[in-house]
């Protein structure tokens, strides 16, 4: 069916069942922000594939909302659907609940699919519609719309971080987390966000492409623990390990029913941004639980990173940066030699390298591997047939990451791939100018992220410039690509300790033109402390020589200037042992000290 053939069918089935509207967000059961391939519905629905956006269909209309790393390919992939593109963040954009409110009609039925909206969003709802007297209701259309192909739920192997890559057993987290319950006077916590179950249990999968997780839930109880996951994909050992730290497995089918027949008193902490409204409602049906709603407190615990951890990290992104020194020599050669090589080309070559290291699982996420105009689009990936052939001009922008066994990497770089014009060379230089603001930032214990997110903007805005994402996001521990609750936006008020993690990517998009980003991941260490109080920074552990030809020196102060010649010597020092001596001698190059 064509995008307009599914919508018109949505519409039929809406009428017999007597519902007004329908909202379809990107989610499964468990608020992912990459989902398992069954539950891509928004996307199906829509034919918009990006991974934010959420969806609202009414007997007349429909509208999508999306962010600014989307608008460009929102409007592509939405041309012709009847669907209109609500930009967010925008003047005269309204909120998808105010949207509703208005074009819904009085006493009418907003249905949605309540295993897959977590509760505080139909709270949201709710209120919105409240004065109008609409009713929402748990109502799943898109399963009997979406028949044929709709891929099945996964079910991969399960395996285990052993206690010398993660640093603590599932034992000593669970104790961890028992205690920040007890402040928050609670004895029992349901664990829904997948990062979190796969963090506290150690616990890991391949459900979810380019995310190591496993579709699960977790009942911490006052003693024991419960797994509710498919059991057949649990190997033998893994059971045993897990039954050695407290935890017993359930199916993963019928986490809603024992919710709701739970006879021990408990005083249960739940989430209201990760729990689906379909299990709190069988929770709040239970008289024997009493329900708390706090933030999830694991993802604050799992934010710092400990010492193993971090040295796995490091390990993985010295693997990586060995894959992203070949990836730029045979860059360069090609495009000296004159050969054609297309963005997907280039796209699957990185990959390889990556597979060629030890421990490698694959991507952290699609890769970017976006030419000129098409880098504008934040979260372009070529596509077969579709994609740009790299000219030997302009630039040429990657945006790529991989999965260890040890770790996840996520890295940016902006390679000139020829002659640039005038603008270029100025856009590439006021980018790296960001970058190093951020890197170099110094800052006092309380520090959000929407602190040091001004210091990355300032040297764009003084231009009247600017970039609409944030400027980085915390990593994962083989694990998410996107983890908070730290990160470097205007709206991030999550204050940086030592042992978080984040990057630091700004960037400038002009559609039509260009696209330029540069990234590294950054840990927060201790500075000093002194009568006025701790103080913190970053060290960078993205191992990797960033691009120097595009760069105009005479912009660059004496203290950016030094810094970039610092990172390169570090780059040097960790990267050279892993190379063969001809690239040894290529990084050497690569990394040498720039002077004015």
């Amino acid at each position: 069916m064509t995008i307009v053939e599914k919508l018109s069918a949505l519409r039929e089935t809406m009428r017999k069942e007597g519902v007004d509207g329908v909202f379809v967000p990107s989610s499964d059961p468990h608020m992912s922000e990459y989902l398992p391939d069954h539950w891509r519905s928004r996307a199906w629905l829509s034919g918009f594939t990006g991974s934010a956006g959420t969806l609202c269909v009414t007997t007349q209309k429909a509208a999508l909302w999306t962010d600014g790393r989307y608008f460009i390919q929102a409007e592509r992939e939405l041309a012709g659907s009847g669907i209109v593109l609500m930009k967010m963040g925008q003047p005269k954009t309204p909120s998808v609940e105010q949207w509703l409110s208005d074009v819904l009609p009085e006493n009418g039925t907003l249905a949605l699919d309540g295993s897959c909206t977590n509760a505080a969003k139909v709270e949201m709802l709710q209120k919105a519609c409240a004065e109008k007297k609409i009713a929402v209701r748990d109502q799943d259309f898109i399963e009997s719309l979406w028949t044929e192909d709709r891929p099945a739920v996964p079910a991969t192997k399960a395996w285990l971080v052993d206690r010398e890559h993660a640093g603590a057993s599932a034992a000593e987290k669970l104790k961890t987390l028992r205690e920040k319950l007890a402040a928050k006077k609670a004895n029992a916590m349901l664990v829904c966000r997948l990062d979190s179950v796969a963090w506290l249990l150690n616990l890991r999968a391949d459900d979810i492409r380019y995310t190591p997780f496993a579709l699960s839930y977790c009942l911490v109880k006052p003693e024991g623990v419960v797994l509710f996951i498919d059991e057949s994909r649990v190997p033998e050992d893994v059971v045993r390990e897990l039954q050695t730290q407290g935890v017993t497995l359930h199916p993963y089918d019928q986490v809603g029913a024992y919710l709701a027949a739970i006879g021990d008193a408990l005083t249960l902490l739940y989430e209201p941004a990760s729990t689906n409204w379909s299990l709190l409602r069988a929770l709040q049906g239970n008289q024997a639980v009493k329900l708390v709603s706090e933030k999830d407190p694991i993802q604050l615990l799992k934010a710092v990173k400990n010492e193993a951890e971090m040295a796995c990290q490091r390990k993985a992104h010295r693997k990586d940066g060995a894959a992203m020194v070949r990836f730029e020599m045979e860059l360069r050669r090609r495009m000296e030699s004159g050969e054609v090589w297309t963005e997907l080309e280039a796209s699957d070559y990185l990959l390889g390298l990556r597979m060629a290291q030890e421990g490698c699982l694959g991507a952290s996420f699609e890769t970017i591997a976006a030419y000129g105009a098409n880098a504008a689009m934040m979260h372009y990936a070529p596509k077969q047939g579709s994609c740009a052939v790299i000219e030997p001009r302009g630039l040429l922008l990657v945006d790529s990451g991989g999965q260890y066994r040890h770790g996840t990497t996520d890295i940016t770089r902006t390679f000139a791939v020829g002659p640039l014009t005038a603008d270029e060379r100025d856009a590439y230089t006021l980018v790296l100018k960001s970058h190093i603001a951020a890197a170099r930032a110094v800052f006092k214990s309380g520090s959000s992220g929407k602190n040091i997110d001004i210091l990355a903007r300032e040297p764009m805005w003084r231009s009247g410039l600017d970039y609409r994402c944030g400027t980085g996001h915390g990593v994962g521990f083989v694990g998410l690509i996107h983890e908070g609750p730290q990160g470097l936006s205007s709206a991030n008020d999550t204050p940086f300790v030592p042992g978080m993690t984040v990057t630091d990517e700004p960037g400038l998009y002009e559609e039509g033109k260009l696209g330029i980003r540069i990234e590294n991941e950054m840990l927060c260490v201790p500075v000093c402390e002194t009568e006025y109080g701790a103080f913190y920074g970053f060290e960078a552990f993205t191992y990797c020589p960033i691009d120097k030809r595009p760069l105009i020196v005479g912009e660059l102060t004496d203290e950016e200037l030094q810094w970039l010649n610092e990172y390169h010597a570090m780059v040097y020092r960790e990267l050279s042992g892993l190379l063969t001596e001809e690239e040894a001698l290529w990084l050497k190059d690569a990394c040498a000290p720039v002077v004015r």
